[in-house]
């Protein structure tokens, strides 16, 4: 078997910023202007005040002020329903795939998520994600709709294949499965199921938890 990784190493510099995140920057810096000015004025009545509800309120806000809103109703438009996981349920439409997070492993936070997503397209830019748009129950929940270029043809890779792949990237295998770190990122849950080979032999990492090493 060929383990010879080529087309797909393609990890980015942690300060370069790819087309993919400009959108999600601007989106994060419009969140948290608009979080500072909404908890600065509850707090003048209030004086607690839940940033997490603030952050998903001025997100919905912010998505429909932008025509980025999803009615819940509509979801199912986004394409065929996928596998669903602990975070995210998909759809299918075509070339891309639809991810509909709820947020479970970000503690409700869409900035954290956002911070996450960013990371992903600096490691693995050729399954990158730009942000489609915001789904929920209004005034209550909010899910962040990702889009992804759908890999074709795939299957899951083996787990020798990950660790070929990810030393190629310049990550150290770690204890525990799928587990891999660098300088700056420690990057799990690379297993078969969130890495993907196509037809070709080149390696997609389609979801992967990420953490920065320096916070």
């Amino acid at each position: 078997m060929n383990y010879d990784i080529s087309k797909s190493v393609s990890q980015r510099g942690s300060g370069e910023e790819t087309p993919e995140n400009r959108q999600i920057n601007e989106l994060a810096d419009e969140l948290r202007r608009g979080c500072q000015i909404h908890e600065t004025q509850l707090r003048v009545g209030q004086g607690h005040v839940n940033s997490i509800e603030v952050e998903q309120r001025v997100a919905e806000q912010y998505a429909k002020d932008h025509g980025m809103w999803i009615p819940m109703a509509d979801v199912f438009d986004l394409g065929v329903p996928g596998p669903s996981g602990n975070e995210n349920d998909t759809y299918v439409s075509n070339d891309i795939i639809y991810k509909v997070n709820n947020l479970l492993n970000n503690n409700g936070s869409i900035l954290h998520l956002l911070e996450r997503v960013m990371w992903h397209n600096n490691l693995f830019y050729d399954t990158a994600y730009t942000i489609h748009g915001f789904t929920g129950f209004e005034g209550r929940s909010i899910m962040p709709v990702l889009k992804q270029r759908l890999v074709k043809d795939a299957s899951p890779a083996t787990s020798i294949e990950i660790d070929t792949y990810m030393a190629a990237l310049g990550f150290e295998k770690k204890e525990g499965k799928g587990r891999y770190a660098n300088r700056e990122f420690v990057v799990w849950d690379l297993v078969p199921r969130n890495v993907l080979r196509d037809k070709e032999g080149d390696l997609y990492i389609i979801d992967a938890e990420i953490a920065n090493n320096n916070q």
